[in-house]
């Protein structure tokens, strides 16, 4: 670019500054004129500035066709020029969430349900593209995280935006300041990690295969290829994929042909399915026999035999009660009317619980979670009635829930939600309290290795340290439970 370029934009700027500022001016004499508040309105306008002179950066990394339909980004622009920022963060999350359902709806939306809605009640209802916004935008983007359409820093930013959209945008009455710098973080990070974020080899992968065992006959050799790929996927591409496969398996309307496919494939991926989307698959099988659904019943049956997984099927309903409930203190937790809505669900889990603690094993590691997440906060506040619920039920933590506990920041959610402060501390306190049920010295040393990193917790489970340091002790801290 020509020094007569640069000298052009320059200009060019300063006149919309210019302009900015009589807009500002007249605007604010109306405001005074009708006897409306007209001091902290709108955001100063250099920091207008800041942000107006580098949206055009981000922009330009925007695939064309998509520029000319985000008509999101366009009300954000003007909520920047107009000095609301709060707003422009509003819209800014809006053209965000349309993006990516746009991208969902591009994939597989059969794989995406069954990965981001716990309910089988509700995925009984969500079919096609138009069920998307059926979905809550947490569900939408850790769905969308468990099947690989955002990385996990993607996933991890979008959380914080979301949290800052809720809790500092006009989706809220607040009277928190956004700064120039901030927001145009923002739109960057929705841009790169969302809008023009490339699918990753594996994700690509795993659309063209869902798409194969439902239109194709596989044979022994391509099963075999595709158990080499299996063995190159991270711990939570093979559970998700388990997920898909088990929800295509056991849907009545599924063709024998594909079925057959899944046969061939699915006791080489068993292989490495976690034990906790094991058990889940048996509450699964436990919802279909509580909602008289013999059709899947019988199908989820003939799936864990196939893989030799019948000793996860539940001995009574308590787990998939249990599942039911856990879903709905998270659905209910994550919504803006949380520290009002939540306590009466937190009591449902302790009554169902009981007094003793007792939890099937095959939901153990979701009820653990479950909890931690709940006791974290959602980072604004405490929701002081439910709060005691949760201590109580915490307190009935046996060692092996308390290491569950502990170890809990290894979930990419809770590990999101632990870059509020607010949820480190209370993560910490988390971690004070299981110390106190240490009996074995290898837990008691691994919470005193990780209270005194100086790394925050959010950063945890991907430091080597710790991941050397957890499975150093594994076999130590299995031995006890």
């Amino acid at each position: 670019m020509s020094n007569t370029d640069q000298q052009l934009i320059v200009q060019q700027q300063s006149k919309e500054i210019v302009e900015v500022a009589r807009f500002e001016t007249q605007l604010l004499t109306f405001l005074k004129l009708h006897d409306l508040p007209h001091e902290g309105i709108l955001a100063g306008i250099e920091e207008r500035k800041v942000n107006l002179d580098n949206i055009a950066r981000v922009v330009r990394r925007i695939p064309h066709a998509d520029r000319l339909s985000a008509v999101y980004l366009s009300k954000y622009v003007s909520a920047v020029a107009t000095g609301l920022f709060d707003a422009a963060l509003n819209y800014l999350w809006d053209e965000t969430i349309i993006q990516l359902r746009t991208r969902v709806a591009q994939y597989d939306l059969s794989y995406f349900y069954d990965n981001a809605v716990s309910s089988e009640e509700r995925r009984k209802h969500l079919k096609d593209a138009s069920d998307l916004d059926k979905i809550s935008d947490d569900e939408l983007i850790r769905g969308a995280h468990a099947i690989g359409l955002i990385g996990e820093i993607g996933f991890k930013h979008l959380d914080y935006i979301r949290f800052m959209r809720n809790w500092v945008s006009a989706a809220h009455p607040n009277q928190n300041e956004i700064t120039g710098l901030q927001l145009l973080s923002w739109l960057e990070t929705c841009a790169k990690e969302v809008i023009t974020l490339p699918l990753s080899n594996a994700t690509v992968e795993i659309k063209s295969l869902l798409g194969s065992i439902k239109t194709t006959v596989l044979d022994e050799k391509s099963a075999k290829e595709i158990g080499v790929f299996f063995a190159n996927l991270t711990q939570e591409q093979v559970d998700s994929l388990a997920a898909g496969l088990f929800g295509i398996y056991t849907r009545n309307d599924t063709s024998p042909s594909t079925r057959d496919n899944i046969h061939k494939l699915i006791p080489t991926l068993w292989l490495r399915v976690s034990e906790a989307t094991r058990g889940g698959f048996g509450v699964k099988y436990g919802k279909f026999v509580a909602s008289n659904d013999q059709g899947s019943k019988n199908l989820a049956h003939q799936f864990l035999a196939l893989v030799g997984g019948l000793q996860y099927l539940p001995e009574d309903l308590k787990a998939v009660q249990l599942e039911e409930v856990l879903t709905r203190l998270l659905t209910v937790h994550n919504a803006m009317n949380n520290f009002y809505n939540e306590p009466a669900f937190a009591q449902e889990l302790a009554n169902l619980v009981g007094s003793h603690g007792a939890i099937p094993s095959i939901i153990a590691q979701k009820y653990v979670r479950t909890l931690v997440y709940v006791y974290l906060t959602n980072g604004n506040g405490v929701a002081w009635a439910a709060e005691p619920v949760y201590l109580k039920l915490i307190e009935q933590f046996d060692i092996a829930k308390a290491m569950m506990a502990v170890l809990a920041f290894e979930d990419p959610t809770i590990a999101s939600r632990l870059q509020f402060k607010l949820c480190r501390d209370k993560y910490m306190e988390l971690l004070t309290r299981m110390k106190q049920k240490a009996a074995l010295p290898a837990m008691a040393e691994l919470i005193d290795f990780l209270t005194g990193l100086q790394a925050p917790p959010d950063k945890w489970r991907l430091d080597s340290r710790v991941t050397n340091k957890v499975k150093a002790l594994q076999p130590l801290l299995e031995a006890a439970q």
